[in-house]
């Protein structure tokens, strides 16, 4: 093996690592707080987990395995099996951030309608949308046997050589699958995020006209308060943007280079580089390990859930650890005593808060 695959066998390791486990904790949250459950975006958050998951323990292993056999990985009928998922999850994954993205386009430019214009009915139409285009197009390339072992890529999707004897189809039916699902999300994430950034801005003058006209007012306030003040108007101010930034930059950085290598490789006859294709692929990967951290562990309402999973789990191990077992065998056992007035089901205060802890 050379050093780049050795480098690129390592980057896939942990890109499936660390995508299971940020996966993991989000469908833990999910199921754990009714809250994030009554949310329609908890909707396309589970979708989206979903995806991450099966692309982790489906085709990110296969390449692996590729890039180090430098063969193919499994026999014909299963390396298509793995193409259909890696199509069809890829193609689900980038319509979900196109919901993900309207949704929040809706609760920021219609906050007072957003409840009766985004319901989980809408969710689950768009999300059976995303199911019947992801469908159509993984099974489209699967009956004409378009799917097999891509040495460029060293992973099963989409091959060129598979479709030699239909080139002009083949060339069609990739540019109309970028344009559907990767063109498509990236305008819709561009115009809806542009606008949510446009009214936050709004949003934030109007404070900041207020938080000025109160210092002003405010004659004695003292200098430290008054520098807090304005610190915390331009990190407003900034919030918004770092955030639509990382929402579109994200989904450009990890899609776009595959993407068009993709579309170069249909119509360069030249050479392409194996090890950049195959950092493409890599770089297509990484959004599902990402995608954990941008849409969800990072907001506040998974980070307080994850919180109180943590405290509740370390308080547990905390007393079973200071429970032990000798405490009760050398404990002295005194006579019980009841009144006649005393309930037979009555139980001690020491052991009520001892199972309220629990």
């Amino acid at each position: 093996m050379q050093t780049a695959d050795v480098a690129a066998s390592v980057f896939v390791l942990v890109i499936i690592v660390v995508s299971l486990l940020s996966n993991v904790v989000v469908l833990i949250c999910f199921l754990y707080d009714p809250q994030i459950r009554k949310q329609v975006p908890g909707l396309f958050i589970l979708n989206l987990t979903f995806c991450n998951l099966l692309l982790s323990v489906s085709s990110m292993p296969l390449t692996v395995v590729g890039l180090i056999t430098k063969g193919h990985p499994g026999g014909t009928v299963f390396c298509q099996l793995v193409g259909f998922l890696d199509t069809f999850l890829l193609t689900n994954s980038m319509l979900t951030m196109a919901a993900l993205s309207i949704d929040r386009w809706v609760a920021v430019v219609f906050p007072l309608s957003y409840h009766s214009r985004i319901r989980h009915r809408d969710a689950v139409i768009a999300l059976g949308y995303t199911w019947i285009h992801s469908l159509c197009f993984s099974t489209v390339a699967t009956c004409l046997s378009w799917l097999g072992y891509h040495p460029l890529y060293s992973s099963c999707t989409l091959c060129n050589a598979r479709a030699s004897d239909a080139k002009a189809h083949f060339i069609a039916f990739n540019m109309v699958l970028h344009a559907l699902t990767f063109l498509l999300t990236l305008v819709v994430m561009c115009v809806t995020y542009l606008k949510v950034l446009q009214v936050a801005r709004f949003h934030c003058k109007r404070i900041d006209v207020i938080t000025m006209q109160t210092l002003v007012l405010l004659v004695d306030i003292h200098p430290s308060v008054r520098q807090r003040c304005l610190d915390e108007q331009r990190h407003r101010r900034q919030r918004a943007t770092k955030k639509i930034s990382t929402f579109i930059g994200t989904f450009v950085l990890c899609f776009s280079p595959y993407v068009i290598t993709r579309v170069l490789e249909l119509f360069y006859h030249g050479p392409i580089s194996p090890h950049w294709a195959v950092l493409t692929k890599c770089l297509a990967y990484s959004k599902a390990a990402t995608d954990p951290f941008v849409y969800s562990l990072l907001r506040h309402q998974y980070r307080k859930t994850c919180s109180l999973l943590a405290n509740k789990i370390l308080k547990r191990n905390l007393f079973n650890s200071s429970s032990a077992p000798w405490v009760d065998n050398h404990r002295p056992h005194l006579p019980q005593t009841t009144t006649s007035n005393e309930d037979p089901h009555y139980v001690k205060p020491s052991v009520q808060g001892r199972a309220a802890s629990l």
